[in-house]
């Protein structure tokens, strides 16, 4: 008789669109069936959160099962009522398991009778997530300096909602996620990461200056150690590049284990990743709109071809010679070129194709390009020229006068003292920077490195490269679309965290 392998419950607080749970939920065991089950995925923003529906419907089904129905919604074929009606139960359930709530303290005793409801007499089950993390990103508090406010940011202490469902539920396992810069954080003079370690480790002394006996051991998901003692808090960075995933991201995950349980974790095993050509280069060319004018493929061609590349590079240095040779021909190419700013033909990425392609997707989603200002499609082809020729994103100072933005910072810049690389191209041969949520603001940080498209990212293309599979389906206008992509965890490093929960888990005696 074969032994069934058991499904863990996940509750996934501040879960954005889903990225760590799809993680988790893409962990099979040997009988096909999913390791994880998430009976709740909390998160505030409405185009998230109808992400999230829309992905626990998915989830709903089998694999092999999932309706074409789905399908003809990503292919814009039906709408959402039609799926929805044609899926009454299955959509009820989705929208029961992932919850559009505020967490915080009016939010509290409602959160805390569903989670008890829905975990039962469940033992063995895991709480992921984190607390929103811009008050503590680096970009975040260089904009907030000088602002009275930002002492008293509720971002700063949504920890403490994470700390009181902790004591509230007694999880045997959680997962804790946040940017790198909590690492020089401070609040009143302290830092923070000092104070969220000691909380994590105690959590009931850090709400009710209490204690009774509720513990964890806090392990680093990179380290084969636990961690005891005097903290390194360098120790919990994961670095996603360093396993399998084509962008240097750099985030905190803090593993915590309940101290009653004798069971010492894996640690992640490193993997090289693919390069950013390697994962958006088998995607259709298109080329950026034009902003502030009537756009057609005329105007394109007309403003970028009116370029004298020798008029922006008048010297004869080698490096130059390589960026005007990439730009002649880019130009050239340009010419004879019919892009369309958008495309839905799918093709799948050249390696990875198990973890994203879907062989029942028949044209590929959100791959539409942002229109730029005429300037700005110069830069743009400067720059992914610059990339190309020299296998290295340009610096502010490597512009030609010309092309330099009328920005007040732009001096300072060109010094190399901040915002240097106001424009950054992927370069193609390497793993991708950050995709951050500042992708939804503008494409200057996400340049694609063929300058014969002279733009920025689309967002499935961002998508693609935090390891979303080409079936995940963003909800709400572009721009909120990036900034779910922005704001997630990669699924593809979730999945590897899920598996080391996973192995703690089936270590925990049942009784």
């Amino acid at each position: 008789m074969t032994r069934h392998e058991p499904t863990y419950p996940i509750v996934d607080l501040f879960a954005g669109p889903g990225g760590l749970g799809e993680g988790f939920s893409e962990l099979y065991n040997m009988d096909d069936s999913r390791s994880f089950k998430s009976i709740a995925a909390i998160e505030r923003d409405e185009f998230a959160h109808q992400t999230l529906v829309l992905r626990h419907f998915y989830k709903i089904f089998k694999r092999e099962c999932v309706p074409e129905d789905y399908y003809r919604y990503m292919e814009g074929r039906i709408t959402k009522e039609e799926l929805k009606n044609k899926y009454p139960s299955q959509w009820s359930h989705a929208e029961n398991t992932a919850l559009r709530i505020s967490l915080g303290q009016e939010s509290h005793d409602v959160v805390k009778s569903l989670i008890k409801k829905r975990l039962g007499s469940a033992n063995k089950w895991a709480l992921v997530g984190g607390p929103p993390c811009q008050a503590y990103s680096l970009v975040g508090r260089s904009r907030m300096m000088g602002n009275p406010e930002f002492e008293e940011d509720e971002r700063h202490f949504l920890y403490k909602e994470y700390l009181k469902i902790i004591i509230d539920h007694r999880p045997p396992v959680f997962i804790m996620e946040n940017v790198k810069g909590l690492l020089s954080a401070k609040v009143n003079g302290e830092p923070v990461i000092d104070k969220i370690l000691k909380d994590l480790s105690s959590p009931i002394r850090a709400i009710n200056k209490k204690n009774n006996g509720l513990k964890y051991r806090l392990y680093s998901l990179s380290h084969s150690d636990d961690i005891e003692g005097d903290i390194d808090p360098k120790s919990f960075i994961i670095k996603a590049e360093e396993y399998g995933v084509p962008q240097a991201r750099h985030r905190m995950f803090i593993l915590g284990i309940r101290s009653d349980i004798e069971i010492k974790p894996n640690s992640l095993k490193k993997s090289k990743p693919p390069t950013v050509e390697q994962i958006i280069g088998s995607m259709p060319k298109i080329r950026s709109g034009v902003s502030r004018q009537k756009d057609s493929i005329s105007l394109w061609k007309d403003i970028i071809t009116s370029v004298k590349g020798a008029d922006w590079l008048p010297s004869n240095s080698v490096d130059d010679r390589l960026v005007k040779k990439v730009i002649r021909a880019a130009v050239k190419e340009i010419k004879n070129s019919n892009l369309n700013t958008s495309s839905k033909v799918y093709r799948p990425p050249r390696v990875m194709r198990s973890w994203y392609y879907d062989e029942r997707l028949s044209v590929s989603v959100s791959h539409e390009a942002r229109s730029h200002m005429a300037s700005d499609l110069h830069r743009y082809l400067y720059a992914s020229s610059h990339g190309a020729a020299l296998d290295i994103s340009p610096k502010l100072a490597d512009f030609p006068p010309e092309l330099l933005p009328a920005h007040k910072n732009v001096k300072i810049g060109c010094e190399g003292k901040m915002f240097s690389d106001r424009f950054r191209v992927q370069i193609k041969s390497r793993f991708s920077t950050t995709v951050t949520s500042h992708i939804s603001k503008d494409g200057h940080y996400f340049i694609h490195y063929d300058p014969a498209q002279c733009r920025s990212l689309s967002v499935r293309e961002a998508a693609r490269i935090q390891t979303f599979p080409d079936n995940y389906n963003f909800e709400g206008p572009r721009t909120a679309q990036y900034h779910q992509v922005g704001n997630a965890v990669p699924p593809y490093l979730a999945v590897q965290i899920a598996e080391i929960v996973r192995e703690v888990l089936d270590k925990i005696p049942e009784d």
